[in-house]
């Protein structure tokens, strides 16, 4: 078995959703569920030994339903952003389950590279904490320090909605990723902070005029967590190989997403969705990029993924298909985790 260490999840999001329904999250976690994508023995089961948990705010609301015209095309309606004191609120819930499930041993937040080798070796899911659109973050920054004290290693600028630092892109198939503006004034001082304190940024949601923003700002790796080839898959989400090579260049990452609506040549939500498909993505990610600037970034309990998946427990699957299509054990222990320890060791700047 490859263990895992992936690049996206939405746990936390299902978790807090059912929490305020009446569901106890420890149980729920660490007990285990049909809900969802990931628990801890489902996560056992498939290898999945950790990953980035995101603490997303959800809309306030309801998001649109995806209107498929006659040609199989579709533009989303973008959402507004949360108020900030609304979004402060709930991302501390979240924080607090997290701390609740390590409380329990469920999952280990995870600090350091080493503490997540050793949280894997232990059998702990090993959780890094990471902000999926900033509206929880104050406009001065004055609470990003607190956050990044209490665990946050990781943060998306936005998500597919604009805030006060930036523009995200819709979810529009076909599209490109060059919807509109990048980062505003107050996003380029966060990118700077998070250079300074050593939070890695997440592109995965921001515009292709956003990401080359912060290619300027920045001298992290150039990272997008959970984002596939637009060239396979023209959806705005997914990276075009201009964004490809550049992430190549600056020794990032690009995470496979497993949302088939980024996955498929036409851009439809359907677990039919073949992992051949996803094969495709990482061969031509690999093949522009090499193999040390691809990972996994799965998006779990976020989106519609392929059946032959199904859940964490069926992650081996994934690895599986890679093996035959003839991925040897080396590059897939890149692939599946070594890739995004190496890239954590340089943005946490670890020795």
């Amino acid at each position: 078995m490859q263990l895992i260490f992936d690049g996206h999840n939405d746990v936390l999001l299902r978790l807090w959703e059912n929490a305020r329904k009446g569901a106890d999250p420890v149980a729920e976690f660490v007990g285990g569920t049909e809900l969802g994508h990931i628990d801890a023995p489902r996560a056992k089961k498939g290898g999945l030994a950790g990953g980035f948990c995101a603490m997303f705010i959800p809309p306030v609301e309801d998001y649109p339903p995806r209107e498929v015209d006659e040609n199989g095309h579709y533009d989303i309606r973008m959402v507004g952003p949360r108020a900030h004191a609304d979004a402060l609120e709930i991302a501390l819930e979240m924080a607090d389950i997290a701390a609740r499930l390590e409380a329990a041993g469920g999952l280990a937040i995870c600090r350091s590279t080493a503490e997540i080798r050793a949280a894997m070796e232990a059998g702990r899911f090993a959780a890094v904490l990471h902000i999926e659109g900033c509206e929880p973050i104050a406009a001065d920054l004055s609470n990003l320090e607190t956050f990044y004290e209490n665990g946050l290693r990781s943060l998306g600028p936005v998500w597919s909605r604009h805030n006060l630092f930036g523009h995200g892109v819709p979810f529009a198939y076909p599209s490109s990723p060059d919807t509109g503006p990048g980062l505003t004034a107050a996003g380029i001082e966060l990118v700077k902070a998070c250079d300074r304190l050593g939070i890695m940024i997440d592109l995965a949601h921001i515009t292709e005029q956003g990401f080359w923003d912060v290619a300027r700002e920045s001298s992290q790796p150039l990272v997008a967590t959970h984002s596939n080839a637009h060239a396979l898959t023209p959806i705005s989400r997914n990276l075009t190989d201009r964004q490809l090579d550049a992430i190549r260049e600056r020794k990032g990452i690009a995470g496979l997403n497993y949302a088939t609506t980024m996955l498929r040549a036409d851009g439809q939500e359907s677990p039919e969705t073949p992992l051949s498909d996803m094969v495709r993505h990482i061969d031509h990610m690999v093949e522009r990029m090499g193999i040390d600037c691809v990972a996994l970034g799965s998006d779990f309990d976020g989106a519609t993924i392929p059946g032959a998946i199904h859940d964490a427990a069926g992650g081996q699957a994934l690895v599986a298909a890679l093996r035959e299509a003839g991925y040897g054990e080396g590059d897939l222990a890149k692939l599946c985790r070594e890739n995004w320890l190496r890239l954590l060791k340089t943005v946490w700047r670890e020795a």
